[in-house]
């Protein structure tokens, strides 16, 4: 399936204000996607928020299979979070650490998410075991295969890091964590909207992702997935009246689905812009999506090859549509506001985002410019050109 390019620029407004590429932060929403949340918003205002959400319900319930179709679950495996990170809370502090069980992760950790690694390390006495690269700087996948053992509760690791445009071997690392019988945590922040997912074959347990980067939502959004088979006994950390059902004096019984993860109280408006831009992505098709962001990324690593003191820094066999790179002697947050100030929207990871990466390799910091699929190759020229003008200054 080929993407209509102009369509999608013409149905982004953003796309004639700015040159975004930074997806990877927060990417430039469709107009339909900022229509169906903004309506929402107007309509809790003009009869009231309960009352709006009663009159959208049947949109606010085609959220969980709109979700659960981008990503190949069902729909009960699915619960509306406001963001990535607490969606990844919920799960991973919702398991039952005991002293000596091992957490098994990669390098490329995100920082949240390492965080919270050693909180419950220093509160239970578990231990954190991080997997080494190998020489593609991805995950090992002979190296995790041996780390495992009768001690390993958890393997966790993000598909896509934030710095960089390495794309994790999610499925391989799923077939070695399931065949051990351990749980499987995938923060797939990056990777949901980039590139297809399909947690069947992936094989994790939860997953959890973001509605503002690659799914072009509106911020204030994401989700966790749950899997029905190994993940229904698990009772999240919190729960409400909308998680569980006050059934005795002394008595609450937990909702079965992924539902039982959720709020009460949450950002309906966000819902359905969510829902929304998932029904558009799965209108384009993902594999289309991925096709196009390889060959821009691809096109914008090959641009960025040619300029004198630029250092490509992106690591793996497979990358996505992030892109990296150092600048020689120059300070990348002030090329990144200098960029700005030409319309230019790009950002800067630093080792508070993944010290173990960054740190390892000997980066302070690397530029992060991120496609999605508005963006053109005459914008990929003008970046690298802007890039090349500042460089010389």
């Amino acid at each position: 399936m080929s993407l209509d390019l102009a369509r999608i620029r013409a149905e982004t407004p953003g796309c004639a204000r700015v040159l975004h590429l930074n997806a990877a932060g927060s990417s430039l929403p469709s107009k339909r996607t900022l229509d169906a949340t903004l309506d929402h918003l107007k309509l809790e205002a003009e009869i009231g928020g309960y009352e709006a959400a009663d009159q959208a319900r049947d949109t606010l319930d085609g959220f969980y299979p709109s979700i659960a179709r981008l990503i190949g679950a069902e729909a009960g495996e699915i619960g509306f979070i406001e963001n990535a990170t607490r969606a990844w809370d919920l799960a991973f502090y919702s398991l039952d650490f005991k002293p000596g069980d091992r957490i098994l992760t990669c390098v490329s950790e995100y920082s949240s998410n390492y965080i919270s690694y050693l909180q419950v390390a220093k509160k239970t006495g578990a231990e954190i075991v991080v997997v080494p690269d190998d020489k593609h700087g991805q995950i090992d996948l002979a190296a995790l295969e041996r780390a495992i053992d009768k001690r390993t509760k958890l393997v966790s690791i993000s598909h896509i890091p934030t710095q960089g445009g390495l794309v994790q071997p999610a499925e391989a690392v799923g077939k070695i964590v399931n065949d051990a019988g351990v749980l499987y945590l995938l923060d797939a922040c990056q990777s949901v909207g980039m590139m297809p997912i399909d947690v069947k074959k992936i094989g994790c347990d939860f997953l959890s992702a973001t509605g503002r980067k690659y799914m072009r939502g509106p911020r204030g959004t994401g989700f966790l997935y749950a899997r029905t088979r190994s993940t229904s006994q698990i009772e999240p950390i919190f729960l409400d009246n909308h998680a569980a059902r006050w059934t005795g004096d002394q008595e609450y019984t937990v909702l079965g689905d992924a539902k039982r993860f959720e709020n009460w109280e949450r950002y309906f408006a966000g819902v359905i812009g969510l829902k929304v831009a998932a029904d558009q992505a799965n209108e384009l098709g993902m594999e289309a999506v991925w096709a196009r962001l390889r060959a821009l990324a691809d096109g914008l690593r090959a641009r960025l090859a040619k300029l004198d003191g630029v250092t490509l820094t992106d690591l793996g066999v497979v990358k996505g549509a992030i892109v990296t790179f150092a600048v020689k002697d120059a300070d990348h947050t002030t090329l990144k506001a200098a960029l700005r100030g030409q319309g230019i929207n790009v950002s800067v990871s630093t080792q508070f985002s993944s010290r173990l990466d960054l740190k390892g390799r000997g980066l302070r910091d690397v530029m992060r410019a991120s496609v999605h699929v508005y963006n053109t190759e005459d914008e990929l020229d003008r970046f690298a050109a802007a890039l090349d003008s500042l460089i010389r200054r």
